[in-house]
């Protein structure tokens, strides 16, 4: 049997979205490793008045139904109606239907379901949620009702608490919040023994109490929470903290963020690295451009100089050469010329050539 107890949140309108019964059934991929031996014996026990090929079929889909209910809600109805469609007859399959519809917040198709349910079986178990659908219809009034029904008294414990939480929600539905405090107000609520419900009735109580302004009473009660959900059922612990003030922070985020800022500046880095380098280098290349413009005008008044220079000399040394010619030689005197002076000696600027080296 599938078991859906406490579904209790986000109430919505419900819609029948029943196809017509002659529509082909469409079938649902199913993987090759749901084989329908997973779903309880009791619910085995009742596909067994179907054909066997039949009633794997049905037992795939509803092993689907109860894989995917909490995850996929909207899947888990898919499957559902085609167990429907297949095994309309069967109570486990109607009860499957009704809480997928349940799940997928298809209120009014659910409490026909789990009506036809009860009708086939005469348990009360679905009571709670059948008023709860009730509820989803925006039907608070018709809960509360069936709060106060005979039916309750037949419902086990646990029973009793969904029932107790369905009229609570009834009563603030109606915006009767302190009711609601005084609906969950109840000896299972006092008692110090933890039982499936026992995290969920305590989580109900400190909504209540923060709905009226019990703010310190509220926390009280979500740590009472907190140490009954052994099993997550509720998200007691987050509540807790946001009353005292504590902010969750994503650690992947945080580290994410630190990662691209690391990297953002290591690029910026490494940009102004390269435009100093081309800053760098562009004023290397206009210094030297700047030398060899400097270094051009040098030799052009060098090479003027020496043109100069050679020019002087030239006349110089033939006007001598006149003079010593029309000048009487004394006997003893060395009518040799004078060496040259160095081109070295009168441009220090340029390199002298071979024939200077020598000379």
């Amino acid at each position: 049997m599938v078991e859906r107890r406490g579904r209790f949140e986000n109430r919505g309108g419900g819609r029948d979205d029943r196809r017509d019964e002659r529509e082909p059934v469409r079938r649902l991929p199913i993987p090759d490793e749901v084989t329908g031996q997973e779903i309880d014996p009791s619910v085995r026990q009742e596909l067994m008045s179907l054909p066997k090929t039949l009633a794997d079929d049905v037992a795939r889909n509803l092993v689907m139904v109860a894989q995917l209910l909490d995850e996929d809600p909207e899947r888990a109805y898919a499957y559902s109606r085609v167990a429907l469609r297949l095994a309309a007859r069967v109570a486990a399959v109607r009860e499957a239907a009704g809480f997928a519809s349940y799940a997928s917040e298809r209120y009014a198709e659910a409490l026909a379901e789990f009506r036809a349910t009860r009708r086939m079986t005469g348990t009360v178990d679905l009571w709670p949620v059948m008023a709860d659908c009730e509820r989803g219809l925006g039907r608070p009034e018709r809960a509360l009702e069936m709060a106060g029904a005979p039916e309750v008294h037949k419902l086990d414990k646990a029973g009793q608490v969904e029932m107790r939480l369905v009229a609570a929600g009834a009563r603030q539905d109606m915006g009767q919040a302190e009711a609601a405090v005084v609906t969950l107000q109840s000896p299972e609520l006092a008692s110090h023994a933890i039982h499936p419900w026992t995290a969920r009735l305590r989580y109900a109580y400190a909504e209540a109490l923060l709905a009226v302004g019990r703010e310190s009473e509220a926390r009280e009660w979500f740590a009472k929470a907190v140490e009954a959900d052994h099993n997550g059922t509720t998200d007691a612990s987050d509540r807790l903290a946001q009353l005292d003030g504590v902010e969750f922070v994503d650690a992947f985020d945080d580290t994410e963020d630190a990662e691209d800022a690391v990297d953002t500046a290591e690029r910026d880095a490494d940009d102004a690295d390269d435009d100093d380098a081309e800053d760098g280098f562009e004023d290397d290349e206009d210094a030297d451009v700047e030398d060899e413009d400097e270094d051009e005008e040098d030799d052009a008044d060098d090479e003027e100089n020496d043109d100069t220079d050679d020019g002087d000399s030239v006349g110089d040394r033939a006007a001598d050469r006149a003079e010593a010619a029309s000048a009487p030689a004394p006997a003893d005197d060395d009518l040799t010329d004078e060496a040259d002076p160095s081109s070295f000696l009168d441009s220090p600027f340029r390199a002298p050539a071979p024939g200077d080296r020598d000379a």
